[in-house]
């Protein structure tokens, strides 16, 4: 029974998650990217204004703590994991479009917040609410859009935000460290409910010192066992660059890749990676202290290029120059191999990689689902549903979660269905903001 229910998810998933989607996603990346004249070219900016700490405007957290919020759930296992998969998959030219996809999604990731600050209100206990279910009501008129999101996202949150990771970190503790999951999980349990019980402003401080922390400590690492191997870095960039439009030719174990193959894999875990498009990001955005939508749409773009133009390119490096993808292994197994030729340091960088990642991933979707929750029970409910949160972690690191995985996936999937449409929309909207207060003779960005 309960194998016939993952293989129908399974299948469901397959769908939400097939061209159709991809194609949207994409397709609104690169038409955001033509319609706001290629705002990639203030990504410099974008990055200067994000480490900002001061208080600017109304808001609950500064511009680098809703970023770093926003990082937290964004960078995961898809990072490490998901890039090996699309490697294995779609061979080496899954990586540039993999990279491509980031450069392209830093249009809509700005779109996102944009909007999400522009139609964000004041909560009654004062605080900031925002995202797409308030786009989709104010800004579209369609509220019943904007529930039907917030309830896949309320959905999604507790699935690939909550109980998989903590499963996944479990898990990997266990078959690494021989450390019981009822140890581990009540390690995480206790450490978020401190975390998440004070709000945004709580989870924000530590993700101020968690992300930059994890995401250095992993490239730096990467950068070091490429060091290592720097007389093939050459070759293996030249690899990615080639294949990426020519397909690989069977090698080893290697079936070898097609073009198509190569985009499909890299367009979609570039897309899963990054979060473009799906709607989550721009939740947190909504929280922060910002003189203007532009400038914390600047700030937000830059979750996309550190997310998927610098850690998924690192890793993709990694992979492909460890040549492993050549042998037949696949996920996990790929980038152990990967990771394995930097003895001893290799697998700590790995394993403090995904035990970073994955924690910071339960602390940044406990907001986004807590906002959705807020939005369709009221502000009322947000204290049960912290608590909730923390009940399900424990669950999560103690239970085996193949079906609440691939649900989670497709709640994940349709959440960017109306987030696109609001995008599409209203793009004249954020083209209006990007005019007033950026393209104008007297910047006020």
């Amino acid at each position: 029974m309960i194998e016939s229910i993952e293989q129908v998810l399974s299948k469901i998933c397959d769908f939400i998650w097939g061209p159709p989607l991809l194609i949207l996603l994409f397709g609104t990346h690169i038409y955001l990217t033509i319609r706001l004249k290629f705002i990639q070219r203030y990504i410099g900016k974008a990055i200067k204004l994000s480490f900002s700490h001061h208080k600017e405007g109304e808001g609950d957290v500064s511009h680098f703590g809703a970023l770093m919020t926003a990082l937290a759930a964004t960078i995961g296992t898809g990072n490490i994991v998901g890039v090996a998969t699309a490697v294995a998959a779609g061979g080496p030219g899954a990586v540039l479009w993999m990279w491509l996809t980031g450069v392209f999604g830093i249009a809509t990731k700005f779109a996102e917040a944009v909007l999400s600050v522009k139609y964000r209100i004041t909560a009654k206990d004062g605080s900031m609410a925002g995202g797409p279910m308030y786009v989709l009501e104010r800004g579209m008129n369609a509220k019943w859009l904007g529930i039907i999101f917030a309830v896949f996202t309320a959905v999604a949150a507790f699935g690939i935000g909550n109980m998989v990771q903590a499963n996944s970190v479990a898990s990997m503790l266990k078959e690494t460290c021989h450390v019981s999951p009822w140890l581990s999980g009540g390690i995480m349990t206790v450490i978020t409910a401190i975390v998440i019980i004070g709000g945004i402003k709580s989870i924000a401080r530590v993700c101020q010192w968690l992300v930059p922390f994890m995401a250095i400590s992993y490239v730096l690492g990467c950068l070091i066992i490429l060091a290592l191997r720097i007389d093939t870095i050459g070759q293996t960039i030249s690899l990615i660059f080639t294949s990426a439009f020519t397909g690989q030719a069977a090698v080893g174990g290697f079936l070898g890749a097609g073009i198509k193959e190569a985009m499909r894999y890299g367009v979609a875990r570039g897309l899963f990676s990054n979060e473009s498009g799906l709607g989550s990001a721009p939740i947190v955005a909504a929280a922060a202290q910002t003189k203007n939508p532009v400038r914390q749409g600047l700030v937000s773009s830059t979750g996309t290029f550190w997310d998927t133009v610098v850690v998924c390119a690192m890793t993709g490096l990694v992979v492909v120059n460890s040549g492993a993808w050549t042998e037949g292994v696949k996920g996990t197994a790929l980038t152990k191999a990967a990771f394995a030729a930097l003895p001893v340091v290799g697998p700590i960088v790995l394993t403090v990689g995904l035990v970073t990642f994955v924690f910071s991933t339960i602390l940044g979707w406990s907001y986004y689902g807590e906002k959705a929750i807020e939005y369709l029970l009221g502000t009322k409910a947000i204290k049960p549903y912290r608590w909730m949160w923390v009940v399900c972690v424990m669950i999560g690191s103690v239970s085996t979660l193949n079906a609440v995985w691939t649900f989670a996936d497709i709640a994940n999937g349709l959440m960017a269905v109306p987030n696109l449409i609001s995008l599409l929309v209203l793009t004249p909207v954020v083209i209006l903001e990007t005019k007033t207060y950026l393209w104008n003779e007297q910047p006020r960005c």
